[in-house]
């Protein structure tokens, strides 16, 4: 059955033509060519081609979908992307990923802080789908404290030579180069690094629980020479970094919704079919109850990350405001899988049905690009004005 979307509240008539266009023509090609391919990547954690999938991608003008026509991009605005976010979300929460990582965490910072030389060699190739890149903020001992991450980059007199780790990182062994932030004596700094490069290293990361279909991994560096153009030259402390985390913010806060749809259709449509005690389980109070739940929360989000683009596309939209988004959001899509495998009793937990697959990715989205608790303590010290980041020592 084909999704039709879920608009309660009528949302639709509040986006223009070409917004909606685009959304169906995702739509489309997203049922047609990606969701065979997801359930098995999923099962056997064979992550998806996305060296095959980013071409036809980049067709379609997804990827990098906000930055300007001028570097080869669809020139769209924050709602049409965030569409196109709520639309791979519901097929898969690590198509979301390299959509959201490639945007917003690749292209974005080489966009916003990047020479002129290095917008156009990468931002084209990149929108193409004919490169790819991921982005090294995490470490192995540094998650959410970005300010005390390990690696570091050491200037010498014809560049610099890096060295540290980066863990969890979406398309780390596929990737063409990393945009990877060390502290220097200068600060934080962006720095691009090639695939190939000499002391650059990139591993798969297997046995994953969450994000099987997606590719995930290491990046080491030991004694990484980079040449000086590799620099991002307007990439200055960590404003730098934290704003491309608010791209990728904004486009988990649309993604949550798709995987919180679908999560509520499959449920709904089980529900009307599947009989229990002589009748289908969607006449019983309870079973509607959930149902309606599941229908308000998607409801309220929808309207929440509508206005949030709104304001994204008036250059309006401040970062906590994004952090509001994200969670709850994804508050929404975690108890929208949780529900909806309930509903599905013990189908539920099957791979034949997408809410399980979906509850075990929330888990990733929940804690990626700030967890929960991280993006409450942005909320809260934007309302009070008082930082609480650090417990009593």
């Amino acid at each position: 059955m084909k999704f039709r979307g879920v608009d309660y509240y009528q949302i639709d008539a509040l986006l223009s033509e070409e917004e909606k266009m685009t959304r169906n023509l995702v739509r489309e090609f997203l049922e047609k060519e990606i969701e065979p391919l997801v359930m098995e990547a999923f099962h056997q954690e064979k992550p998806l081609k996305m060296e095959e999938l980013a071409p036809r991608m980049g067709e379609l003008g997804m990827i990098g979908a906000f930055i300007p026509e001028e570097y080869g991009c669809a020139g769209a605005n924050y709602v049409t992307f965030g569409l196109m976010c709520q639309e791979v979300e519901r097929v898969d929460s690590a198509l979301r990923t390299f959509l959201a990582v490639e945007s917003g965490l690749v292209m974005y910072p080489i966009w916003r802080f990047g020479s002129e030389e290095q917008k156009q060699k990468w931002l084209p190739l990149l929108a193409r789908g004919e490169k790819i890149g991921c982005f090294g903020l995490t470490e192995p001992n540094r998650g959410s404290d970005v300010a005390s991450m390990e690696t570091v980059a050491r200037k010498e007199a014809d560049g610099w030579v890096l060295n540290g780790t980066k863990q969890w990182i979406s398309e780390a062994s596929i990737a063409d180069f990393a945009v990877v932030w060390a502290q220097t004596e200068e600060g934080v700094r962006g720095f691009i690094v090639e695939r190939g490069r000499e002391g650059f290293s990139q591993t798969f990361q297997a046995r994953k629980g969450s994000m099987r279909a997606s590719d995930v991994g290491e990046l080491a560096f030991s004694d990484c020479k980079l040449p000086n153009e590799n620099m991002l030259p307007e990439a200055k402390g960590l404003r730098a970094p934290f704003s491309c985390l608010n791209q990728a913010r904004y486009g988990i806060a649309w993604g949550a919704i798709g995987a919180a749809m679908d999560c509520y259709e499959t449920a709904l449509n089980y529900a009307k079919e599947r009989e229990q005690f002589g009748a289908p389980i969607a006449s019983y109070q309870l079973v509607q109850e959930k149902l309606v739940t599941m229908l308000i929360e998607i409801t309220k989000a929808q309207l929440l990350a509508y206005r949030l683009g709104r304001l994204m596309d008036e250059e309006k939209a401040s970062y906590p405001q994004i952090s509001l988004a994200k969670k709850n959001n994804v508050a929404v899509a975690r108890m929208c899988a949780r529900t909806a495998r309930e509903i599905l009793g013990a189908n539920g937990i099957s791979l034949d049905y997408s809410p399980i697959r979906h509850m075990a990715n929330i888990e990733s989205v929940y804690t990626y690009e700030g967890t929960d608790d991280i993006h409450t303590l942005i909320i809260g010290r934007d309302i009070t004005g008082i930082p609480a980041f650090r417990g009593t020592l």
